[in-house]
């Protein structure tokens, strides 16, 4: 195995995702969450660094790109697992989540089907996109639980019932928190929007990928 520098960040974004649910397990919120999100992100961004050292300086190797795949669905799965156990969007999050997740189980079935004629469905630009969308969606989501968490939740006390009570008026705004609510919630909103975004791609790319393995498929190929 040639372990380049591109294939150690591949690797390292591999442990990384994991370590993101070990967060919650030794930390209280909202540290928690501030390392879950730094780990995230962190990791998200060797994934564009990776391939780009990879490509400059022609050091793709077949460790690479099996890690590499294996390191962004890693990351994906267990980041929506987390958020899904502790955010308070988790409801409207489960469908979106359940589709990315579908997508990825049926996409690596049918590659590990195909064997060698899973060259056959190589990674799209589409494909591409969805991954980078998925984890801009995740890591607005981790962005919200900071701000619920310790903006607003540990820092002062308030619920749900609160929060909403300063955003509509009926509530006095005595400590100036309007703005972090605000924040708090856009935060939710927008990475709600972006992750079912995400979700539809995934599954564009998933019924591209079974058009493509379908020849290979027939019993008399």
């Amino acid at each position: 195995m040639n372990w380049t520098l591109p294939n150690i960040l591949t690797a390292l974004r591999l442990v990384a995702a994991p370590a993101v649910a070990i967060m919650f397990l030794y930390f209280t919120r909202p540290y928690a969450d501030w390392f879950a999100l730094i780990l995230f992100v962190s990791a998200a961004i060797t994934d564009w660094f990776d391939g780009y050292l990879a490509r400059t300086w022609k050091q793709e190797t077949k460790l690479g790109a099996m890690l590499d795949p294996i390191a962004d669905k890693a990351m994906v799965v267990i980041a929506l697992m987390v958020i899904i156990g502790f955010s308070s969007w988790s409801p409207w999050l489960v469908l979106p989540a359940t589709m990315i997740l579908f997508r990825e189980v049926f996409v690596s079935g049918l590659r590990e089907f195909l064997g060698d004629t899973a060259g056959t469905l190589k990674v799209t630009y589409l494909a591409k996109w969805k991954t980078t969308l998925q984890m801009v969606a995740i890591a607005v989501l981790f962005s919200q639980g900071v701000f619920e968490h310790y903006l607003i939740v540990s820092a002062w006390g308030m619920d749900e019932a609160m929060i909403a009570s300063i955003l509509d008026g009926t509530t006095e705004d005595l400590h100036g928190l309007r703005w972090k609510a605000v924040a708090m919630k856009g935060a939710g909103h927008v990475g709600l929007w972006l992750l079912w975004i995400a979700a539809l791609l995934t599954m564009i790319t998933g019924v591209d990928y079974m058009l493509k393995a379908t020849p290979h498929l027939k019993e008399d190929h």
